[in-house]
């Protein structure tokens, strides 16, 4: 895969905050400020879309990722950008933008996670030492005076 292709994609994805790439499935996974919005594979750029985006890609000719599943292809909800988007910052702008909404919407409908808190572990007693009731205390003997 060009590398070419990642820097280029960056650079158009940079308006829009820390972009950055990792790679993934063959291919490269696209972050913008920690959000994931775009793959690259196969040498085609895909945006991250959803149900209130993805019309608006189809509208311009886009192309949704599509993989051979195991039964049936799979569409997922990523999608080509019109060739002219792929020429300067300004043109990808708008396209991002959406890939960039749709990646907030996808991470705010997630329950937060729980960071699990570091846990002490207690030994366990063997069952050979536990008893199910406390030992009785020893009974005080008194002694005879004499």
């Amino acid at each position: 895969m060009s590398h070419g292709l990642v820097e280029h994609c960056l650079e158009l994805l940079a308006p829009l905050g820390a972009a950055r790439s990792r790679r993934m499935f063959g291919g490269f996974g696209l972050y913008v400020d920690d959000l994931f919005v775009a793959l690259i594979l196969s040498q085609r750029l895909y945006l991250k879309a959803d149900a209130q985006t993805s019309a608006q890609f189809q509208a311009a000719g886009g192309e949704p990722f599509v993989y051979d599943g195991k039964n049936a292809p799979v569409t997922i909800s990523y999608w080509t950008v019109p060739p002219q988007a792929m020429d300067s910052p300004e043109g990808m702008q708008p396209w991002a933008r959406l890939a960039l909404d749709a990646a907030l919407r996808a991470k705010l409908s997630k329950p937060p996670r729980r960071r699990s808190s570091p846990t002490t572990k207690i030994p366990a007693t063997p069952a050979s030492k536990r008893s199910a009731a406390a030992p009785p205390t020893p009974a005080k003997t008194r002694r005879a005076k004499g």
